[in-house]
């Protein structure tokens, strides 16, 4: 068990290692889509790479949820086969939203020789994910 100081120093040095072995430009919070963003997340639990809707509106949810909803076959037959759709996806703090994703179980950010799965997983799925996202960006906004 790590204290919390440990944890955050350990979650920083991966976060910066990830950032050396891929350093590019991500799109994540510039989706220019005030409600939309894509994420990654890594944790001792799953990793995984997301796009949240997560505005106030449950209306302004419920729309860009169904928009994503609608592009589901070619999400699942191009891009990522295993993508999840949740539409009542619970984050840590208790805070529901909308989530599509994709995710691993089993590698834990604490456990350093699991950081090598998870970087490649982290950055071929947010590829993925970007090149998705900016294809039907268009049609994801109007």
């Amino acid at each position: 068990m790590f204290s919390k100081e440990e944890s955050k120093k350990i979650r920083q040095e991966f976060w910066t290692s990830f950032g050396k072995a891929y350093p590019r430009k991500w799109l994540l919070y510039n989706t220019k889509i005030k409600d939309v963003t894509l994420k990654f997340t890594f944790t001792t639990k799953k990793t995984q790479v997301s796009i949240d809707i997560e505005p106030q509106d449950e209306i302004i949810k419920a729309y860009y949820y169904d928009k994503f909803l609608s592009l589901k076959t070619i999400l699942t037959s191009e891009y990522i086969p295993e993508i999840i759709f949740d539409d009542n996806y619970e984050l840590e703090n208790g805070k529901i939203i909308s989530r599509v994703y994709t995710e691993i179980l089993g590698l834990n950010i604490h456990n350093k020789k699991t950081w090598d799965d998870a970087m490649e997983f982290l950055n071929e799925s947010m590829n993925k994910l970007e090149i998705f996202f900016k294809e039907y960006e268009d049609f994801i906004k109007n």
